[in-house]
């Protein structure tokens, strides 16, 4: 299938700003792109381009007094399977895991295995297999979370996630994350496209949205606890530990988001 993405976003400053941001597709899938995916400055401003410890392309830009517009426009080819199902079996002993998977496994700013421990270890432990456990996790967060967009909270995390009991699908990834990492799976926090492509239409504006990478018997499988099912059309963009690695932009000095708008849409041709 094809999928048409991309966004158009604006910001005011006052004065020249510093920003970062992580709004290109995922290095794993420069291959399924079918046109260019061009980041378009306005005005039109020098860009630097990187890629971080996590394989995620970032962008490096100084915004000028006034402000600027960020927009992006491609198509890009996906298999139009759902998210694969992870093997059953035993969970892989922490002493198997590979040395780059380790960090997975450790809390980190919006993930406090710490706090969550004992909550984990009273609900889950009774499963002996990965994927039993990490099924059973998503359903919890799913279940224990309600979902709206006035529940966003910047420094919301997961053990807020875990009491408040509301957020947005990154506190879904967040606790579902942190619950995972507490029974020694590893986990790691994704962001991208999943526009609502094979499901009846939403009726709310079009976001990036969030979702979890858990690695069981020496492969990653995705999970959304938001959705708690299999989902079609999922375009990665970053992945990390948790949001402070993967935020879609970061500024170094006040800046005012005047303009956020997605769009993600099966499409029949190029045209």
């Amino acid at each position: 299938m094809l999928i048409r993405c991309g966004y158009d976003i604006g910001f005011n400053v006052e004065m020249k700003t510093a920003m970062m941001a992580l709004l290109n597709v995922h290095p794993s899938r420069h291959h399924d792109l079918r046109s260019p995916q061009r980041l378009m400055a306005s005005p039109d401003i020098p860009l630097y381009h990187f890629e971080d410890s996590f394989g995620n392309v970032v962008t490096r830009f100084t915004i000028p007094p006034g402000g600027l517009a960020l927009s992006c426009d491609f198509v890009i080819e996906d298999s139009g399977e759902p998210d694969a199902r992870a093997p059953d079996g035993l969970q892989m002993s922490v002493e198997d895991l590979p040395d780059d998977v380790i960090p997975f496994l450790l809390g980190s700013r919006y993930c406090e295995t710490d706090r969550l421990m004992d909550v984990a270890w009273a609900n889950f432990a009774h499963l002996e297999a990965a994927r039993d456990r990490v099924d059973a996790i998503v359903t919890f967060v799913h279940n224990h979370i309600e979902f709206g967009y006035h529940h966003a909270r910047p420094d919301k995390t997961a053990w807020n996630a875990y009491q408040e009991r509301q957020g947005v699908c990154r506190d879904f990834a967040h606790l579902a994350i942190t619950l995972c990492r507490c029974m020694n799976i590893p986990a790691r926090y994704c962001t991208g496209y999943l526009g609502d492509i094979g499901i009846p239409p939403v009726d709310a504006p079009m976001d990036f949205s969030a979702w979890f990478d858990v690695y069981i018997d020496g492969a990653w499988y995705t999970h959304d606890a938001r959705h708690n099912r299999p989902r079609i059309g999922r375009i990665l963009m970053a992945r990390g530990r948790d949001a402070t690695d993967v935020a879609l932009t970061t500024a170094f000095g006040p800046a005012t988001l005047i303009r956020f708008e997605v769009h993600t849409d099966e499409v029949s041709s190029m045209s």
